[in-house]
């Protein structure tokens, strides 16, 4: 989907501002109530929005260690070792990958023994034939999306 300046503006403040009303975004922005809430149904319609809940932090939960994982699957096991992720817990994200391995995991703990023991149960899961891991040290550019979202606002093509 193309977003031109005014969607820019949108996301820009239901990022900096999530709490803030359609109304108040509307005068912040200088536009109908309308209008700013037909561009949000558009969004959210064709996938652009796709949430609007609170962000948390793992480590303020009492999970600060974070890795990733890798994990090397069995022909044709792929989806049963997918749906066996989604009951771990501590399994943030999962995705199919290319390269080295078949799945890459995101995966948080409580130290560096829980890490362990979430491994451990990867490992244990039929179809997982090994895993790889590697432990975050750093965040370094946190989560984000808005200066994507600028940019496709600014490239020679995009809606007005």
């Amino acid at each position: 989907m193309a977003v031109d300046e005014l969607d820019t503006r949108i996301l820009r403040l239901l990022i900096e501002q999530p709490r803030t009303s359609v109304r108040e975004y509307a005068r912040i922005l200088g536009v109908a109530r309308g209008t700013l809430q037909a561009r949000i149904d558009r969004m959210e319609r064709e996938g652009v929005i796709t949430g609007s809940g609170p962000a948390l932090s793992p480590a303020a939960l009492g999970h600060p260690v974070l890795a990733f994982v890798h994990i090397e699957v069995t022909q044709g096991h792929l989806d049963d070792v997918g749906d066996a992720l989604a009951e771990i817990p501590e399994i943030i994200e999962a995705f199919s990958i290319t390269g080295g391995g078949d799945l890459l995991t995101r995966v948080v703990a409580r130290d560096n023994g829980h890490l362990e023991d979430v491994i451990q149960q990867l490992i244990q899961l039929p179809g997982v034939v090994r895993t790889r891991s590697e432990v975050a040290l750093r965040e370094r550019v946190p989560r984000r999306l808005l200066p994507l979202v600028e940019s496709l606002a600014r490239k020679p093509g995009a809606s007005s």
